[in-house]
């Protein structure tokens, strides 16, 4: 027999929504149990890597035939030849069935058909968002890659989506890779622990409280083989600009970390500032990782003397909850030799702060350190070092702290914790079936995936000013 859920939308949510409405209940039936085979994907338009990577591994109760509804094209040989690679591979080879429908009605036929209850997207954004909420209007739960929204205009159809997803049961959401990064994950551990952290200051803009900054590449390897990157990637009316892409992490890791499980909502957040600049590609960038010989007509908007510049940089600075935060993302055109994507962070405490770098000095891993910042450092040794010995390692067995001086420790964490990012993507999924099995997400999650995307679409809109 078939559980029953309850999942309620709290007035706290609809507030997020809707600047505020009576609390409500939604009687639904929950469709998951947890059985084998009976969550039954369905991939649409998979124009980026992302949607292969939550096939790199099978999953019990994930049925092995996907059901794909895309345009024909590069995009689709590609997102087909990754899958074939996991099916053929030496190691733990999967075992995807792909039923590929390549019509132009590829989305009516799949809302029609319906042969999945979840739709995974990881593509085109220009119109994602439109996908989503007519996705879920059928009843249907989504899995989206980031971002699920890259204009302000777009953002009330993306608070409508999650208010029909709840009318419907469905389950609507984001794949927040970065939340299983191991560095983060212990950042936010420590940043509980007053007799560690203290509080957390609340900054200034120049100075904000939590700082999130992330380095990217166009030019990059994936699941061992070169990135080829399909021409509209780099045309932001379809990407969306890189405010609002990439800092969707950002964003998302500074509630997580901040205000970890509390529900926010859009008048916790005051935009202080935005700004975007540009990545420059020559010809010879974009062929390397199109394969093309030159720009598309779409593209020609942004071409200056021969140089395509792409708006794929961007930094928003805002309040949330009185709390200075900023999130901003780079985008070269390719890494370091031996380096990749890169990320720092830091998170201010009233007695020390919790530093990530991932440079050429920590080898271009996430490393966190723990800089002592007020009172006595001898004190501040004494409680991280009982609080690592005796709470996280019970948690996460063989970390340790390093002294690197008077008032800087290194926290060591061996190598089996540092998965990558390809792997999160299995993380991820496996969280989501589980939400689907318990029939709703954590409380707080909708909210402030509500408030995560109101952050980057009005950062959008004021760097626009």
């Amino acid at each position: 027999m078939k559980k029953l859920a309850i999942i309620i939308v709290t007035g706290v949510f609809l507030a997020a929504c809707t600047g505020g409405n009576k609390q409500t209940q939604t009687e639904t039936k929950n469709m998951f149990t947890g059985a084998k085979g009976e969550v039954k994907i369905m991939t649409l338009d998979p124009g980026h890597f992302h949607a292969a990577l939550v096939q790199k591994s099978m999953y019990e109760q994930v049925d092995s035939t996907v059901y794909v509804y895309a345009p024909e094209g590069d995009d689709l040989k590609e997102h087909l030849a990754r899958i074939n690679s996991y099916n053929s591979r030496a190691e733990n080879p999967t075992h995807w069935n792909e039923v590929v429908y390549t019509g132009p009605d590829f989305f009516e036929k799949m809302i029609a058909e319906k042969p999945g209850n979840v739709m995974v997207t990881a593509g085109n954004n220009a119109i994602k968002t439109d996908y989503i909420l007519k996705t879920v209007e059928a009843g249907i739960n989504v899995l989206a890659d980031k971002p699920m929204v890259i204009t302000p205009e777009e953002f009330p159809k993306l608070e409508k989506a999650f208010l029909v997803a709840a009318e419907k049961g469905v389950l609507l959401y984001d794949i927040m890779t970065e939340r299983y990064e191991i560095t983060t994950i212990l950042q936010r551990e420590l940043s509980q622990k007053p007799q560690v952290f203290g509080t957390l200051q609340t900054g200034t803009p120049e100075e904000p409280a939590i700082t999130k900054e992330s380095v990217h590449h166009f030019s990059k390897m994936v699941s061992g083989n070169p990135l080829k990157r399909p021409a509209w990637f780099f045309d932001t009316k379809q990407q969306g600009e890189g405010i609002v892409d990439v800092n969707t992490h950002l964003v998302d890791l500074i509630q997580w970390e901040a205000f970890p499980e509390v529900v926010l909502s859009k008048a916790d957040v005051e935009i202080v500032s935005g700004k975007r600049w540009t990545t420059d590609l020559t010809p010879e960038m974009f062929k390397k990782v199109t394969s093309l010989d030159q720009y598309p007509e779409y593209l020609q908007k942004d071409v200056v003397d021969g140089t395509l510049k792409v708006y794929s940089n961007g930094e928003i600075v805002y309040k949330l909850k009185g709390i200075y935060a900023k999130a901003s993302v780079i985008w070269n055109f390719e890494a370091p030799e031996g380096g990749g994507d890169t990320h720092y962070s830091i998170m201010r405490g009233t007695n020390c702060n919790l530093v990530i770098k991932q440079g050429a000095e920590q080898g271009y891993k996430p490393t966190l350190y723990v800089e002592a910042v007020a009172g006595s450092p001898a004190e501040l040794e004494a409680n991280l070092t009982k609080t690592v010995n005796e709470e996280l390692q019970a948690a996460y067995p063989g970390i340790k702290l390093v002294k690197q001086s008077d008032k800087l420790w290194m926290v060591e964490i061996p190598a089996s914790y540092s998965v990558g990012h390809e792997a999160h993507f299995t993380q991820v999924t496996e969280k989501y079936l589980q939400y689907l099995k318990d029939g709703k997400l954590p409380e707080w999650e909708v909210p402030n995936m509500i408030v995560k995307y109101y952050i980057t679409t009005e950062g959008l809109k004021a760097a626009l000013k």
